[in-house]
Order: structure tokens, then sequence, then C-alpha cells
């Protein structure tokens, strides 16, 4: 099936019990055993079922089957933020004494978690100095575990050489892993690029309607788990903290997404509600649509703000001569993504002036809504960094980023022209 197709149908064919054509809401916490002994059998994982939600639910069952197949991987796991499926996708994989090597152009609580938080519990984050692979392989070690980056980043819009980090991932022989909220699977597949796992918030473009929390990782079983038994031993020796179940022969090539599950979600308890599922999915149907109109939108955009006299530079990677436009016309051909960052003249002071007189936009930190939504990152998102690492990742005290959505393109232009017109008086 193609993509518009795998995002109404993939991951369900109707309820038997029902025969509902949409997919039932499994609210319920736990399901019932038909005996002790089939209660044993599937904790023993002799049989498939379901046991507890924090594990497992019917809803979210079928939205990881969808999103898995849109990103063409083995399997996926749901869980309650994008936030939680970077960090379940990382301590997969990494403990006390390893690190993870990442592109600097980050999402600001990304950027946080590798330079802050997973330090404290002995898992270093190294930044390479570009984004180009070679700076990329000067930071792999022994020690390094996997290779992190965005396929588009969030906000400088870059788009990494995803075939050239896989390569110097894999020469190393550790994964590389992608997150693919702001591309979505109908932009760009990094699996098809050499990514051994992709990440989503669901919050983003795949709910796009700013009401719903979830997240995903999306297991591509490519990656050769068995080919490092020392290395990645936790998938390849029996695992104390779930049955001692040895990952790469019971799952086979889903081993990785099976342990996110089983080991750390299961214990760890970041779990996306059913009705949050029920949501994504909903949202999932009209991906290629919107995103279709986000991107008419977002060209109309960028043309308007490079011809104002207000705007000093707008960073739109659909521009011929943008240094952005040669990656991205490589591995997203003629689509151009509806996330663009533009300065306005007069630095910090004429930045704040023109995001606090949008009208129409909404001044929020999320994107990938329906809505049109400004962020001034500076003063947000990336507030927490120094001016030295908010310059790392491509923050500028004048930048305003911009969520392009799918109102009318004349009401977008006219919100923009006022607000620029006030930050210039």
């Amino acid at each position: 099936m193609k993509r518009e197709t795998i995002a109404i149908h993939a991951g369900y064919d109707g309820d038997p019990a029902t025969k509902a054509v949409a997919v039932p809401i499994y609210q319920t916490i736990a399901f019932e055993f038909d005996s002790a002994e089939h209660g044993a059998a599937l904790f023993n994982l002799e049989v498939a079922g379901n046991i507890y939600t924090r594990i497992g639910n019917p809803t979210n069952t079928v939205l990881e089957k969808r999103v898995a197949a849109l990103e063409g991987g083995v399997d996926a796991l749901s869980v309650s933020s994008g936030m939680a499926a970077i960090h379940y996708s990382l301590v997969n994989i990494a403990e006390m004494g390893h690190n993870i090597v990442s592109l600097p152009q980050l999402y600001g609580a990304t950027y946080t978690l590798l330079a802050h938080i997973l330090p404290k519990q002995g898992i270093t984050g190294r930044f390479a100095k570009t984004e180009h692979p070679e700076d990329v392989e000067e930071l792999i070690d022994e020690n390094t575990r996997a290779v992190f980056c965005e396929t588009i980043g969030n906000p400088a819009g870059n788009v990494p050489d995803l075939e050239g980090l896989a390569r110097v991932a894999h020469k190393h022989g550790v994964p590389l892993i992608v997150d693919n909220t702001i591309a979505t699977p109908i932009l760009l597949r990094p699996i098809e690029y050499g990514a051994d796992v992709v990440v989503h918030s669901m919050t983003k473009f795949m709910g796009g309607h700013g009401t719903t929390l979830g997240g995903m990782i999306v297991d591509s079983g490519k990656f050769p788990w068995r080919d490092y038994p020392e290395k990645f031993y936790m998938l390849n020796r029996p695992e104390i903290a779930y049955h001692g179940v040895v990952y790469v022969e019971h799952y086979g090539d889903a081993a990785y997404v099976a342990r996110c599950r089983t080991v750390s979600q299961r214990n760890t308890g970041s779990t996306l509600s059913p009705f949050n599922g029920f949501l994504l999915l909903q949202g999932i149907e009209t991906l290629v649509l919107r995103i279709e109109r986000h991107i008419a939108n977002a060209r109309k955009v960028a043309e308007f703000l490079r011809d104002h006299p207000a705007v000093e530079w707008v960073n739109y990677a659909g521009f011929p001569d943008s240094p952005l436009y040669e990656m991205a016309q490589r591995y997203m051909g003629s689509s151009r993504c509806s996330l663009l960052t533009f300065g306005v003249k007069g630095g910090f002071e004429a930045g704040t002036k023109c995001f606090n007189s949008l009208r129409l936009f909404k001044r929020m930190v999320n994107l990938g809504d329906a809505k049109s939504l400004a962020c001034h990152p500076a003063s947000t998102t990336h507030r927490q960094l120094t001016p030295e690492e908010q310059k790392k990742v491509g923050v500028t005290p004048e930048m305003i980023r911009l969520s392009v959505g799918i109102e009318h393109i004349d009401d977008i232009l006219e919100d923009l022209a006022q607000a620029l017109e006030k930050a210039a008086a």
C-alpha cells in the first residue's frame, strides 16, 4: 500500500467482536486470564496476548503497527511523549560508562537530556562540531553506543547526510537513531537511508491538532545486534529484569523494541493512554493531506519574508541558494517541511516585538499543528541554554520559528505583515 492508504488502514482489519470500523478505545487497565495456566503462559512469553495496559493495549497496538508500516519498520512502541521516546531509545542500549554521539542541532529538551540529565546517570552526550559525518566519527570510541540526529533539525531546519551518518555509525558497530518528528514518514523515511531506530513526538504533525501528547519508537529490524554480543549484551544475554529472556533469540528482528517495552516501559511506566492512542490515529488518517497544505503555505510564507524589508534573513531549505538546499533536495526531493525560521532586523528587541504583535499565529512552543504557530526560541525552548550553547544549536536572539498551518494563505501573510510593520516601527 502507498503511504496515503497505510495512514488510514494499516494495523486494523476490524473488531471481530463488534465489527466496528473505527478502532475501539480499550480504556482498561488490565486484561483477564482464562486460567492460572493462561496467565503463566503469557508471562512466560509462550503465547501472545494482553496483560496490563502499561506494557500493551489493543488500541495502542493498532497505532504502533500503523506508524511502523509508515516508517517501514518491523515493530514500534508507543509511549506518553516524544521525550520519553528519545530517553527510552537511548537507555535501552546505553549504561554507565557509555556515550552517545549527537549532531549539535537539536531540540532544546533533547540537548538538555544529552548534556545534563544522562551524564548524571553515567551516560555522556558528545556533540559533534558540525553535522558532517567525519566530525561525528571523530567522537566515536569503544564506549559509544549510538549516533543520534534529527532528520530536520529543530529549530535549525538542517537536513543531515543520513546515509553518511549511517555509514559512519555502522563502520564502528553502533546504530543510527533518528528523530523524524518534523519530516514525518510522509516527507522522509530514514530507514531507507540506513537509520536503525526512528523516534517521533506524535504530539506534533502526526497528531496534528495540538490536543494529544504521545511518542513512538520504531525498530527497523535491520541492525545486527547478534554481531556485537559484548557491546550489546543486554540484547544477547538473559534479561534478569524480564524472566531471563534473550531478546535476539525470542524476538528476532524486533529484539530492540521488545526490550524497550518490557524493561524500560514496564518498569518506569511512560505509557500512552488508549484515549490518546485513538486521537493520534484520527490525526494520522489526514496526515498526508495536511502535509500537502502545510508545504504549500510555508513556501509562500518563505517567499514573502525573503522580500520583506524588515526581515534580515530567512532560513528555508526550499531556496536554491540556501546552504540547506542540497541535502533537503537529496532526501526529500521537491518537498519541504513547514518549519522555518527568520530573523527580524533589530535583534532581540525587534524579534520579541514582532513575536508579541502576532494575532493569527499562536505564540506557543508546539509545532506541527493545523493552526499556524510561532515561537521565539531564545526566550522559550532554548532559554535554559547559555548564549554560546544557543549559537551552537542554531538559535540567535532575533530568530522567530514558524510552524506554518493550514489556514488560508492570505490571512497568514496579513498577520505576518502587520507584526513586522510594528516591529519595524
